[in-house]
């Protein structure tokens, strides 16, 4: 699929991009539970943020468990996606941003400027989650770049 990580890198770089919600997996009292975010990424694919209300399902989650997921893809909704379509998966941990607030919402409100009105009330957490590997699969491949 690809020659190096430097192609990896560059091929998750191109679908985060493109791509303006990811689903984050998260385990609350012993359950799975999925959820649509809006997300945004620094440059060397280190952080992901999203935002969420802190009396939510999702913020109890992350706030009991901080390991997550967040599942990225390119597909199209047509039946070539079956062999076509590439799912990213970014593994990390998260942390509710506090010190760096002001940098985090412009970068987040640069890519999702609707959400300024949410993003902006008090109970709206900007959670951060610190990448440690994506994995890359194709129908017949999967491959690992590991974040240092």
């Amino acid at each position: 699929m690809f020659a190096d990580s430097a192609d990896i890198q560059l091929f998750i770089k191109k679908v985060m991009e493109k791509q303006y919600f990811a689903v984050l997996a998260s385990v609350g009292q012993g359950q799975p539970y999925s959820n649509l975010v809006a997300y945004t990424f620094t440059e060397d694919l280190k952080t992901i943020w999203f935002i969420t209300s802190r009396n939510t399902r999702k913020y109890d989650n992350i706030k009991a468990n901080k390991q997550v997921s967040l599942l990225i893809d390119n597909r199209r909704n047509q039946p070539e996606d079956l062999s076509g379509a590439v799912a990213i998966t970014a593994i990390g941990t998260v942390h509710e941003e506090t010190t760096s607030t002001n940098q985090a919402k412009s970068i987040f409100l640069a890519r999702h400027p609707y959400l300024k009105e949410f993003i902006n009330q008090p109970g709206t957490a900007i959670i951060a989650v610190g990448i440690s590997e994506y994995i890359v699969a194709s129908f017949s491949q999967t491959q690992r770049l590991k974040i240092n």
